[in-house]
């Protein structure tokens, strides 16, 4: 009798091993599957890191260049501009008129205006373009139509 309860208990144990196992064998896979997942995680998020890091130092560079450009602009604008100031200062030492010229223009403010010489000829005969031979176009009479569907 003892056998059969030693074989009862083999067999209940058995049993109860193998959905232990069965049950630990199911929460191992799901902590596998869990542990990927997490490994998946952090690789993504260090690629993530990564094409940010990069993406910045590719900023940081476009700024860099683009601030050189600025400089760069601001030192010729103001070569121009020191250019543009000697060369008004050149101006102004020299005049445009003499001093003659400039007294006369100052003591006649107001320019006179030359005068032509009018004819008072009385016009007969018509410009040359004109014709001898009037066609009438642009007289009021009524034209006759020539290609008008009969």
């Amino acid at each position: 009798m003892e056998f059969i309860y030693l074989l009862i208990g083999v067999i209940i144990g058995a049993a109860g091993g193998f959905f232990a196992r069965k049950q630990m064998s199911a929460s191992e896979q799901e902590f596998k599957h869990l542990q990927q997942e997490v490994t998946e995680s952090k690789t993504s998020l260090e690629q993530y890191q990564n094409e940010v890091a990069t993406h910045l130092q590719n900023s940081t560079n476009l700024l860099a260049k683009m601030n050189d450009a600025c400089k760069t602009a601001m030192i010729q604008m103001e070569q121009s501009t020191q250019l543009l100031d000697r060369a008004n200062q050149r101006s102004n030492e020299m005049p445009f008129f003499s001093a003659e010229t400039e007294a006369h223009i100052r003591s006649n403010p107001s320019p006179k205006k030359a005068k032509r010489g009018v004819r008072n000829e009385a016009l007969t005969e018509p410009p040359r373009d004109y014709s001898d031979d009037p066609s009438g176009i642009f007289s009021d009479a009524q034209q006759v139509v020539t290609n008008k569907a009969s």
